[in-house]
C-alpha cells in the first residue's frame, strides 16, 4: 500500500500515549507527597498542584496528537467507507469525545488538587468527564457491535472490547477498593480512551480502513 500523508498522521496516536505515558510517569517528581496509588492522575495537572508546568510539558503532544489521530481517522472512515455505518458513526462518537476532552478539560481544569469539588470551574470539569465518559462507552460498544458483525474491523472491536473493559475496571474498582488504592484503578480508566487511540492511530498508519481491505 501506498501511504498518503493521511496514513502518516496516524502515528501521532501513539507518539499522543507516549507523551501521556511519561506526563504520567515523570510529573509526580514535580509534586512532593504524590500518591499515585491514592491519588487521581488529574491531580497532576491541577491549577494548584506543583507538577503543572511538568506535566504541560511532557503532555503538549498528547493534548494534540490524540485529536489530529482520531480526527484523520474519521476522515479517512468517511472517505473510504469500510464495514458498516455502525462502525463509522461508533468512530465518529470517539472522535467527539477526543475533541470534548481536549477542549473541555483544557476550558475546566481542576482547580484544586486532592480538594472537594465546589467551584464553578470544579464543576464543570466533572461535567466534562461525565460527558466523556458516556461518549466513550457508547463509542466503544458500537464498535465491538460492528466487530462483532463483519469480521473486516474485528481487531478494532476487539481492542474496544479491551479498552471498555479497562473503564469498566476502573469505574467499578473506584467504588470497591480501599482509598489508598483509589489511584490505581483509576489509572485504568484514563489510559483506556489513550491507548485505544494509539490502536486506531496505528490502524490508520497501516491502512486497515480502506475500503475492501
Amino acid at each position: 500500500m501506498k501511504r498518503k500523508l493521511i496514513h502518516w498522521f496516524g502515528l501521532c496516536g501513539i507518539l499522543a500515549f507516549l507523551s501521556y505515558t511519561a506526563a504520567v510517569v515523570f510529573s509526580p517528581s514535580a509534586y512532593p507527597g504524590y500518591q499515585w496509588m491514592t491519588q487521581a492522575v488529574s491531580d497532576l495537572s491541577a491549577e494548584s498542584a506543583p507538577s503543572r508546568q511538568l506535566w504541560n510539558q511532557l503532555a503538549a503532544f498528547y493534548n494534540v496528537g490524540s485529536v489530529v489521530c482520531v480526527t484523520c481517522v474519521s476522515i479517512r472512515v468517511s472517505e473510504q467507507k469500510p464495514a458498516s455505518k455502525l462502525f463509522r458513526t461508533g468512530i465518529y462518537l470517539f472522535t467527539l469525545m477526543s475533541w470534548i476532552s481536549s477542549v473541555g478539560y483544557g476550558m475546566f481544569p481542576l482547580a484544586d488538587a486532592g480538594r472537594e469539588i465546589v467551584s464553578f470551574q470544579e464543576i464543570m470539569h466533572i461535567a466534562v468527564t461525565v460527558l466523556v465518559v458516556l461518549l466513550s462507552i457508547v463509542s466503544l460498544v458500537l464498535l465491538i457491535i460492528a466487530g462483532l458483525k463483519n469480521k473486516e474491523v474485528r481487531s478494532t472491536g476487539i481492542f474496544a472490547a479491551i479498552a471498555l473493559a479497562m473503564m469498566m475496571v476502573g469505574a467499578i474498582g473506584q467504588s470497591l477498593v480501599p482509598p489508598q488504592y483509589f489511584g490505581i484503578v483509576e489509572r485504568f480508566s484514563v489510559f483506556a480512551a489513550v491507548g485505544f487511540t494509539a490502536v486506531l492511530g496505528w490502524q490508520l498508519f497501516a491502512g486497515m480502513f480502506e475500503n475492501g481491505q
